[in-house]
Order: C-alpha cells, then sequence, then structure tokens
C-alpha cells in the first residue's frame, strides 16, 4: 500500500473541502490505499471503474461506493451516501477512506512448517505445499473489517503474508478432506489436479468471511521427505518390472557386488545373512535369486535391475537383454549370445553348452578344444 500519495490539491464544495482521488501513478500492484487524511463532511471522493471508496469509523465500516462517478459528501440527495453523510454530520465528522482495487491479483504460497499426513502404508509423513493462486476483493465492508479491523493491516504486504498463511491452511484442509476420503501418500504426484479442484472447492467456504474470492490454484507442489519419496520410487520400479520386495532386493544386491568385483562375494554373502536372519533362512540371498528366476525375472547385465523374462531391452538402462557382451564376469552363449553367469556349463535361454566341444588326446589323454591340430600338453599331433 502507497501511504505517502499526496492528496490532490482540488477545490471542494465547501470552503476548504478537499477532492479525493487514488491516482493511476500510485497505484501499481497495491490492493488498498488509505487516504492520508480523514475525509470530512464537505468533500469530494472521485471513484474509477476499476475501484472502491471504503469509508471506516471507530472499528467498522461505515459505507462504501463502487460506483465510477465524483461524489460530493454535501447532499442527502444522493441515495448511495445518504446514511454516510447522515454519520459524518454528527458528532464526529468524519471518517477513514480506504480505496480497493476490484482487478484480479496473482499470489504465491508456501508452508514454513510441514503438514502432518497420516498414511497407511507409510505412518506419518511430513508434507510442504507450493503453489499460486488467484483473487480479488469480493466484499469490500469484509474485507476492511477483517484486514484492518481485526489483523490491524497497513500495508499490501500484510494483507498479501496473511492469504498466504489461509492458503496454506485452505491446502492442509482440503488433503486432510482427501486423506479422510482414501487418498494415500503415493496418489499425490499422480493427483495434483484433483487435488487444486478440491481447494478451489472448498475456497468459498474459507475465504468468504474475508471478503476474498479465490479464482484459479495452479502450480500446485507437494513435497515428501527425501526418505518416503525414495520408497515411493522403488515401489513404482517393482511395480514396472513385476517383481516383488525381495526380488529388487537381490537385484540390487548384485548391482553392488557387480561394482565391487574384489568384495563382490563378501557383499552377496553379506546381504545373504542379512537376508536369512530375518527371514529365518541359511542363504537369504541365493533364495531370493532363484524365487526371482522362478518369478520370470533375470537381473540385467549392465545396471543388475530385474527384468522380466522374454524383454529385450532393459527397462531400467536400455541395455540390450540377451544379445548383450559379457560383463561383471558373466560368459556369452557361444550359439545364442544370452550372457550366462560365471561357470555356467549349459546356456539358461537354449541349453546349448557354454564351452566349446573337447576331446582325449590320444597321447596323454589330456582334453584339448576340439578341432585343435596339436595336443597343448605333449604336443602330439591330432588327426
Amino acid at each position: 500500500m502507497v501511504t505517502n500519495q499526496p492528496i490532490p490539491p482540488k477545490g471542494g464544495s465547501l470552503i476548504g473541502a478537499t477532492t479525493v482521488a487514488w491516482e493511476d501513478v500510485y497505484k501499481g500492484n497495491n490492493v488498498m490505499w488509505r487516504v492520508p487524511r480523514n475525509i470530512r463532511y464537505g468533500d469530494n471522493v472521485v471513484v474509477r471503474q476499476d475501484e472502491t471508496a471504503v469509508f471506516y469509523r471507530d472499528g467498522k465500516v461505515l459505507a462504501y461506493l463502487d460506483k465510477p462517478d465524483r461524489y460530493a459528501l454535501t447532499s442527502m440527495s444522493v441515495g448511495a451516501i445518504g446514511n454516510l453523510i447522515q454519520s459524518l454530520t454528527g458528532v464526529r465528522q468524519e471518517a477513514e477512506v480506504y480505496y480497493l482495487q476490484r482487478r484480479t491479483f496473482d499470489g504465491k504460497f508456501g508452508s514454513a512448517e510441514p503438514y502432518t499426513f497420516r498414511d497407511a502404508d507409510f505412518g506419518l509423513v511430513n508434507l510442504r505445499v507450493f503453489g499460486d493462486y488467484r483473487w480479488r476483493v469480493s466484499g469490500p465492508d469484509l474485507f476492511i473489517n477483517q484486514f484492518v479491523g481485526t489483523f490491524g493491516s497497513a500495508t499490501t504486504a500484510d494483507v498479501e503474508a496473511r492469504l498466504r498463511d489461509q492458503m496454506v491452511l485452505l491446502v492442509y484442509n482440503s488433503l486432510g478432506r482427501l486423506k479422510d476420503q482414501g487418498m494415500r501418500v503415493t496418489d499425490l504426484a499422480t493427483q495434483l489436479t484433483t487435488i487444486e479442484q478440491a481447494v478451489l472447492g472448498f475456497a468459498p467456504q474459507h475465504f468468504n468471511p474475508f471478503g476474498v474470492e479465490i479464482q484459479q490454484i495452479q502450480g500446485l507442489s507437494i513435497n515428501l521427505p527425501e526418505e518416503v519419496q525414495k520408497a515411493i520410487d522403488t515401489r513404482s520400479t517393482m511395480g514396472v518390472l513385476g517383481v516383488n520386495y525381495l526380488q529388487y532386493q537381490a537385484g540390487q544386491a548384485m548391482t553392488t557386488a557387480a561394482a565391487n568385483p574384489s568384495g563382490g562375494a563378501g557383499a552377496l554373502a553379506g546381504a545373504g545373512v542379512g537376508l536369512g536372519a530375518g527371514l529365518g533362512i541359511g542363504y537369504g540371498m541365493a533364495g531370493s535369486m532363484q524365487g526371482a528366476m522362478a518369478g520370470g525375472s533375470a537381473p540385467c547385465p549392465k545396471c543388475g535391475s530385474l527384468v522380466p523374462v522374454g524383454v529385450r531391452f532393459c527397462p531400467s538402462c536400455g541395455n540390450p537383454v540377451g544379445a548383450a557382451a559379457p560383463a561383471a564376469g558373466g560368459v556369452a552363449c557361444p550359439k545364442c549370445g544370452t550372457v550366462a553367469a560365471p561357470g555356467a556349463k549349459f546356456c539358461p535361454n537354449c541349453g546349448g553348452p557354454m564351452a566349446p566341444p573337447t576331446r582325449a588326446c590320444p597321447k596323454c589323454s589330456a582334453t584339448v578344444p576340439a578341432g585343435s591340430k596339436f595336443c597343448p600338453n605333449c604336443g602330439a599331433t591330432l588327426g
């Protein structure tokens, strides 16, 4: 609110009277302006198309003028200000005047304190909300009585700060109602438009007592704690891959082992012991991997994510599955190219032998690859 706007030095209808107007150069984004001195009987008040002049005294609104015109506070013949003139001709012949803009304003809101959302899966989750809204003054008398009289707002910044707090409270109340209707934390990201519409629907009963109309809610963002967001991402990945939690954990353990060849065995063993301790089995990781294979999934040779059987490309990293080069110690099948675990004797995809055919040396009986011309052990010529 601009508080130092001068009163135009125009003549009034009575000696000493003043004509008051809110000059455009001082409006800007200010929702209201208080005339620097009180208005007295005999003054003139100019109201333009996009303005409302509110007369305020003794903690309440006396009247307001919302039709564009030049009002001389001297005549009883003007119905719109008859009661006001009667008030101004009493013992105390003056009143404060506030100008209000009737146009729409844009505002932002954000929570300073988190909102505790009780979720069936994740328990108590602290949420923070942010967004944009559009608003306007719908009830000049209620607006001045609340913001000037009750809250003691002296500037537009005070009004906007109060509206931001009320917007956050409205969003929190709306989330509480939606939660009672079955909405969960995992639904928030995909239901932002629904939440915005719910907030807009609950806005009138919340803001009407303040003389404010909320016209639009947009850009709503609900931030989750990092650990909850990770858990939701994990659940989403499991849904895409079609695996359960143990299968997902087994794939993650394999990724860790592949990234640390020197300690891979220890990592797998440690993971197995940890799962075994929790599930009552001796080799938890081995059981998890068997469960993953039995469930129709296999780890990606590049990133370790579990990939459903029949999928040609890993949904996590895009690596071709089944025709990729050996990775993390795996061996490619010489027949179909599928990467098998180290030490596998037969291809898990086509069933072919993983090593080339061999034969015994007729002289020393050493095993040599089929097709060799000389024995690598004794040097005998092979037919």
